[in-house]
């Protein structure tokens, strides 16, 4: 039987009040901040009254190196949510906000899909509570403050050549990279080039995604450094006067969404930073909430667990404290086929005939990714189990060749048909997940804190990526020397790189070995806490396709949005 569209599955479904939901947590109505009947925003102060109940057992969902399409982690992640309350166990899930440059541009919504999605789909994906745009309205305060500064004297002795904070807006807009302001006259400021990032780019989201309290943030927020004084040294967003003021505009930012699945499962979303440019997970506060409202926590990381995961384990976890019990590594036939060699996945293109044909040896030789991406988690200490993402094509053929290599590696690997079946579909998963999860771990960390700038950098290289070593570009030594003089060597990394393969190449599939990965320069997120290393030719504001999937998106003569994915 075919499946509707997601649009007509998440509109077809039936909300329960949030205050519903919220009760199921154990949240009263005085816990929440009401965006209308199925929308609200969680208090922090349940932390500091929760503080005693024990965590719930904590899961990430990440995925192998996966094509354009995506291999469905979202879906997965709430079809896993649903599928542990399925078989009796009280979950929550944690996901990120879609940012609205994919929505409109190539993937569409990100609210999951088929009958496993988070709903109300359309906020979801669209304004949401708002979040999204009060992180890009405290960024271009403090880009205004800059500008301004530097029309009014300059006296902090700013050297305009050395700004590095540039303003961002959510939608992808490839000619907003580079950018000239201040033209026009005196009167309308100092000329100078300036760029524009993706407002999930921005260290204002990274920085809402891992803080811990209002206090937190508001120390993070001025720690932020825009430039150099003409002697060198940083200059803040303390310096310049305006941390307090993005610290005001964030204040209702900083509390997590709550919202459900079409089974009605709870779900609390918030933060969007891509795994790609950024950080890639959804945010501390939320997790550190629904750690103390469920039995189960399903989170995701971005992309594959070299890209999100590897940043879950070594950033996230770091500043949070907690600890993942299982990791679920999320595998498609189609792209395995891929990835062994057979077919080209292209955003808006029908898939190619040869992905739709059996083709085991295809499927062996593209799971060398899946058996590195194994690798990768097992390195931190955590037990994976893999989910192979079901489509009518798979064939029972196929899908035994993952499970007998996986086998051999002590890792089961189930199928799941949460898109077609919602929770009932994930029911094997989820049982999968609690074996995973009750096995005892042995966590780890990839680096030290007191490794250099470069041990950390080659150890995710190296042992992460299959890097045989890396070439540092001498703009990135540079920055090494003076990041180490003013004392920011002590913080993790966070490598930006394609997220279409292992490497920094995204026409290398598979489990490339044997190259040189190369960084072109580094930069702190101080505020954040953590390194910033380019990789590649990673921009930081994506573009529009030829045919954006905004073309499809409208809204009819009764108000009912249309085309959403």
């Amino acid at each position: 039987m075919a499946v509707p569209s997601d649009i007509d599955i998440a509109q077809a479904a039936t909300l329960l009040p949030i205050q519903e939901i919220a009760a199921r947590l154990g949240l009263s109505e005085d816990d929440l901040e009401l965006y209308g009947r199925t929308k609200a925003k969680v208090h922090l102060d349940v932390l500091e009254r929760m503080k005693t109940k024990p965590n719930g057992k904590y899961i990430d969902v990440t995925a192998i190196t996966p094509t354009p399409l995506g291999e469905g982690k979202t879906t997965t992640t709430v079809g896993l949510g649903m599928g542990l309350n399925h078989i009796g166990k009280n979950a929550v899930i944690t996901i990120r906000q879609p940012s609205l440059g994919p929505v409109f541009g190539i993937k569409g919504g990100a609210a999951g899909g088929g009958y496993s999605q988070v709903v109300p789909m359309e906020d979801f994906n669209l304004h949401f509570t708002g979040d999204i745009h009060a992180i890009g309205a405290a960024h271009n305060l403090l880009s205004a403050f800059i500008d301004n500064h530097l029309h009014h004297g300059n006296r902090l002795n700013i050297n305009p050549h050395s700004i590095t904070w540039n303003r961002v807006v959510d939608i992808s807009d490839r000619a907003l990279r580079n950018v000239v302001v201040g033209l026009g006259g005196q009167v309308d400021g100092v000329p100078r080039e300036n760029h524009f990032d993706i407002t999930v780019a921005s260290e204002v989201m990274a920085i809402l995604a891992l803080t811990t309290s209002l206090k937190d943030l508001r120390e993070r927020l001025g720690r932020i450094i825009v430039a150099s004084n003409i002697d060198g040294q940083p200059v803040t967003a303390e310096d310049l006067g305006c941390a307090g003021a993005m610290a005001v505009l964030l204040k209702d930012a900083i509390m997590p969404n709550l919202v459900q699945t079409v089974e009605n499962t709870p779900a609390f979303v918030h933060c969007g930073p891509f795994a790609n440019i950024a950080h890639g997970n959804s945010s501390v506060l939320a997790d550190q909430i629904a750690l103390k409202c469920g039995d189960y926590v399903v989170t995701e990381s971005g992309f594959g667990a070299d890209m999100g995961c590897e940043k879950f384990m070594n950033i996230k976890c770091r500043y949070s404290g907690l600890v993942p019990d299982a990791v679920v590594i999320v595998a498609t036939i189609r792209a395995l086929k891929m990835h062994g060699g057979v077919g080209k996945i292209v955003a808006g293109k029908p898939l190619a005939e040869e992905l739709l044909q059996e083709n085991v040896a295809a499927v062996e030789a593209g799971c060398q990714n899946l058996l590195k991406q194994i690798e990768n988690v097992k390195q931190f200490g955590v037990q994976p189990v893999v989910c192979i993402n079901s489509f009518p094509t798979d064939t029972a053929s196929e899908v035994a060749a993952i499970q007998r290599l996986c086998a051999q590696v002590d890792v089961k690997a189930v199928t799941s048909n949460h898109w077609a079946e919602g929770g009932k579909g994930a029911a094997d998963l989820a049982r999968a997940v609690v074996e995973a999860a009750e096995k005892p771990g042995d966590f780890k960390f990839l680096y030290s804190e007191g490794d250099s700038i470069e041990e950390k950098i080659r150890a995710v290289a190296t042992r992460i990526y299959g890097a045989r070593g890396v070439d540092f570009a001498p703009k990135a030594k540079k920055a090494i020397e003076e990041l180490t003089a003013r004392g920011f060597d002590s913080l993790p990394v966070c490598v930006a790189k394609t997220h279409l393969s292992l490497s920094h190449d995204p026409k290398l599939l598979g489990a490339p070995s044997g190259f040189t990965f190369p960084i072109r320069d580094i930069k702190v997120s101080a505020g954040a806490g953590f390194l910033y290393a380019l990789a590649g030719d990673i921009r930081t504001m994506p573009g529009l396709p030829s045919r954006p999937a905004g073309e499809k998106v409208d809204i009819d003569e009764n108000g009912r949005i249309v085309g959403l994915f």
